[in-house]
């Protein structure tokens, strides 16, 4: 083999000194931290495909708006359990103009980032009905919500959506869900890591299935309007995000403001309960719970119980955020497609040198270019795959721990890696499939 980027040895190291045996089981937080390792030991810069952090600055309209709050004095004061309320007004107006759905200002939860919204529907629903232990994972998806379903003691069960698109998810969302075991299901859309979108004849399937079995379904939203395909960005203006919420009265909707806004490091988020969910009365709630009101037992109970609220400050950042969209003084949308630009741009350089794309159509079209993307080399598995990219300082996770049937390739997130590092990641690809081929000889 010829020079890699990192040397063998050293690689070999870090890997014995986290005790890593698998690549393709790896975390996302322990695949950080190898490679911060391996910067550390080695001086090299990796191409860092593994965390989806965002790659812009905050929105300063909520940087100013939080240092104003704290100033203030804000920090002093515990935050009100449902929500600073007029935050809670514009969220009821963001979903409005954007998802075109009316929901009630007491539907609209600020939560410590969109993953404290899926932890605690977990935790509420899986207690709703004493039959129902499990939550659906429609898959591939993000890795961490099956660490919060097992934390929870959650049953659950997932299947590869891929080859499932159009009419084909009703037989297996039916194979599922008759079985009268599941109190959820949850997906994103677009979809991490494939990036798929799901159109609105499967977002009726969905809602049409989940109906048919009482079904509550999670969708999560963390990549809001970012399918560059459509202009997503205007308030009150079609087209519309699409949502299971225009198909469905039992949902909940986990809304980040990680991506969109690039405000990841707060945790802030929000989520969304339909009007009808919130309202409704769960007799076994009260095995657990002080009441069987969904909507009392998700806010005061389990969201207490958890962190008491939501962090004060950060709630008047993203009010400032939200309302500025509102009143479309700030296009969220703009300041994002340059993810899009740079996927197009490191997808080319992956198929250039032989690589290939995993997850390449979106039902019939092709997969479009946004804030991930899925790749393998062929001939090689997963970790012999992962090692190569470690190898040659690049950083990814594998596509097995985010539920993908397919266990040879890898996620690849664009947001981490500047335009002018994409030269250096095109020599990189060059000499890994140089030495890959090298290898097979």
């Amino acid at each position: 083999m010829s020079d890699t980027i990192i040397p063998q040895y050293v690689l070999d190291e870090v890997l014995k000194k986290f005790n890593v045996s698998s690549l393709v089981d790896t975390s996302i937080r322990q695949m950080c931290q190898i490679v911060d390792n391996l910067e550390k030991e080695t001086g090299i810069q990796f191409v860092r495909m593994e965390l989806g952090n965002p790659g812009l600055p905050p929105v300063q309209i909520g940087v100013d708006a939080e240092i104003e709050a704290l100033k203030q004095g804000i920090a002093a004061v515990y935050p009100d359990i449902q929500g600073y309320k007029p935050l809670k007004t514009e969220i009821k107006k963001f979903v409005k103009n954007f998802l075109d759905i009316d929901v009630n200002i007491e539907n609209c939860i600020p939560t410590v980032g969109s993953m404290m919204g899926s932890f605690t529907s977990f935790m509420t629903l899986m207690h709703t009905r004493k039959e129902r232990k499990k939550i659906l994972f429609v898959d591939p998806g993000f890795p961490v919500h099956k660490l919060q379903a097992n934390v929870l003691g959650s049953g659950s069960e997932h299947f590869d959506v891929y080859n499932y698109r159009g009419k084909k998810l009703e037989g297996i969302l039916e194979k599922y869900l008759s079985t009268g075991e599941f109190y959820g299901l949850i997906y994103s859309n677009p979809n991490n890591p494939s990036w798929i979108v799901f159109t609105d004849e499967e977002l009726r399937i969905i809602a049409k299935v989940s109906k048919k079995y009482d079904v509550v379904v999670i969708e999560d939203l963390a990549y809001f309007g970012m399918d560059f395909r459509q202009d997503y960005g205007k308030p009150g203006v079609p087209p519309y995000q699409p949502t299971i919420a225009k198909y469905y009265d039992q949902y909940i909707l986990l809304i980040s403001s990680s991506k969109v806004f690039s405000y990841a490091g707060q945790r802030i988020g929000m989520m969304v309960v339909s009007p009808e969910l919130f309202n409704r009365h769960f007799p076994d709630l009260k095995t657990n719970f002080n009441s069987d009101h969904f909507g009392t037992a998700l806010i005061f109970e389990s969201i207490y119980s958890v962190s008491s609220g939501t962090s004060h400050s950060p709630q008047y950042a993203l009010y400032a955020i939200l309302k500025a969209v509102n009143e479309g003084e700030y296009n969220f949308r703009d300041e994002v497609l340059i993810y899009g630009e740079k996927a197009k741009i490191m997808k080319k350089h992956f198929l250039d040198n032989g690589f290939q794309l995993v997850y390449d159509k979106d039902v019939d079209k092709p997969i479009a270019d946004g804030f991930y993307f899925t790749v393998k080399y062929p001939g090689l598995d997963g970790n012999e795959f992962l090692y190569q990219l470690l190898l040659h300082g690049i950083g990814a996770i594998s596509l097995k721990i985010t539920g993908s049937d397919i266990h040879d390739g890898v996620r690849a997130c664009v947001s981490l890696i500047p335009m002018d590092m994409m030269d250096e990641l095109e020599r990189r690809l060059k000499i890994m499939k140089n030495n890959i081929e090298n290898l097979k000889k």
